[in-house]
């Protein structure tokens, strides 16, 4: 019997020839990261534990995104930690604001995390690199504090979910609408421990930045980690960013599933997920009259240049509805500049529209955009759990970002067939 994807991943790092689902393994780490909510009780448990230096300081990755730039005295003194840390271990991946961006954005786009690589990260859409054929999935801060000592980690091999998506996708449908149909058809423990791995024509042909998105919500599911068989559009990505060399990795003919899910998405409409679960998915022609009060582009999930040129498709030429607050955050500084000298923040600004500086903000309730009482956003973001935009009688609606910026014009949820 033949191994996936994950499978091999995860036999290479432990050493050995062979792993099958439920083997605890212990394996070498290739990434290890943290942001300014998790890292700061990694570090201390790092002293607790002893630990003087770090396993290498090449693979230790620190972010602070979550409430940067600092919302107050606390989250200043998080960062605060992170920035003394890093300058103590000599860190030369630690990115604070200028520089910085959201993580899981920002990873992928410095060319930091590869094909082939085990990565762990305290943030559970740690498992967003899967896009790159990475094995990657979320840590608890003590489990990170273990792996910056000893340079490993211990995983549970998990059993693989494949999914396969034919068909042709419709005008204004992309991973995001994938992976929110998968959810809402599985459930938000249909895949719980599982991998995901995602195949098919649609795939084939499927852009980094949706693969990116499709990866980034697998924990949505429940997976341990969504991951995707490395192809040509992986290479040309990868092959402009890297900073050191890679494995590619595939599934075996033979390898093992424990169930194989197959969608025909030729007639799949843009999605929206109601609160309060990412698997409450209706098509947007379902969606019925909802009216709005805020919509945030923005997130880990769809905060890429590719998510704001799409939400400027829409926005130029029209306005914001009145009494409707539209955010837009660029993922990362690279992402912002590109935005600017593509003429896209200059849209922005004349639908109304307010940019801010990268960060996790308002996804997570941080700052940036907090919802009032009875208060209802259309979020391009990955959760829209009670209270997770603010106060816990708000509700969150999440969408692609066509449909999000749409919205933001209609002042109701909408799509782009509207305008």
């Amino acid at each position: 019997m033949g191994m996936t994807i994950t499978e091999k991943i995860l036999a290479a790092h432990a050493g050995k020839e062979k792993v099958k689902p439920g083997e605890i393994i212990s394996a070498r780490v290739d990434i290890a990261l943290g942001n300014d909510v998790t890292a700061p009780i990694a570090i201390e448990e790092f002293r607790k534990a002893g630990g003087k230096k770090v396993f290498d300081r090449n693979k230790v990755i620190l972010v602070p995104d979550h409430f940067t730039p600092n919302k107050d005295i606390l989250s200043a003194r998080q960062c605060q930690i992170l920035r003394d840390f890093a300058k103590e271990q000599n860190l030369p991946y630690y990115f604070e604001q200028g520089e910085a961006g959201i993580e899981h954005a920002l990873l992928p786009e410095l060319g930091l995390v590869l094909p082939g690589d085990l990565v762990i990260g305290a943030d559970s859409h740690t498992c967003t690199y899967g896009a790159l054929g990475a094995f990657a999935t979320g840590v608890g801060s003590t489990d990170l504090a273990y792996t910056m000592i000893t340079g490993e980690s211990w995983f549970r091999v998990p059993e693989t979910i494949k999914f396969v998506y034919e068909g042709k996708l419709s005008p204004w449908v992309e991973g995001k609408d994938l992976i929110l149909f998968t959810i809402g058809d599985i459930g938000v423990e249909g895949a719980r421990y599982k991998a995901m791995e995602f195949t098919g024509e649609v795939i084939d042909n499927l852009p980094m930045s949706s693969r990116l998105t499709m990866a980034n919500m697998a924990i949505e599911a429940g997976a341990k980690n969504g991951i995707f068989i490395p192809d040509k559009i992986t290479k040309a990505y990868i092959d402009e960013r890297k900073k050191r060399e890679y494995t590619l990795y595939n599934s075996d003919p033979d390898a093992d599933y424990i169930e194989v899910k197959r969608y025909d998405v030729s007639a799949l409409e843009p999605q929206v997920a109601f609160p309060p679960l990412p698997s409450n998915v209706r098509p947007i022609s379902k969606v019925g009259y909802i009216p709005i009060d805020q919509v945030v582009i923005g997130s880990c999930t769809n905060g890429r240049i590719e998510d704001l040129r799409t939400a400027a498709r829409i926005l130029k030429g029209r306005k914001v509805a009145p009494y409707v607050r539209l955010i837009i955050i660029p993922a990362t500084p690279w992402t912002y500049r590109q935005a600017l000298e593509e003429g896209l923040i200059q849209i922005f600004l004349d639908s109304k529209a307010v940019i801010s500086p990268p960060t996790c903000g308002p996804c997570l309730g941080g700052h940036m955009g907090i919802l009032a009482k009875g208060e209802r956003a259309v979020a391009t973001t990955n959760r829209n759990f009670v209270g997770r935009m603010g106060d816990p009688e708000s509700e969150v609606y999440l969408a692609n970002p066509a449909v999000a910026a749409a919205s933001a014009i209609l002042g109701r949820i909408g799509g782009p067939h509207e305008l």
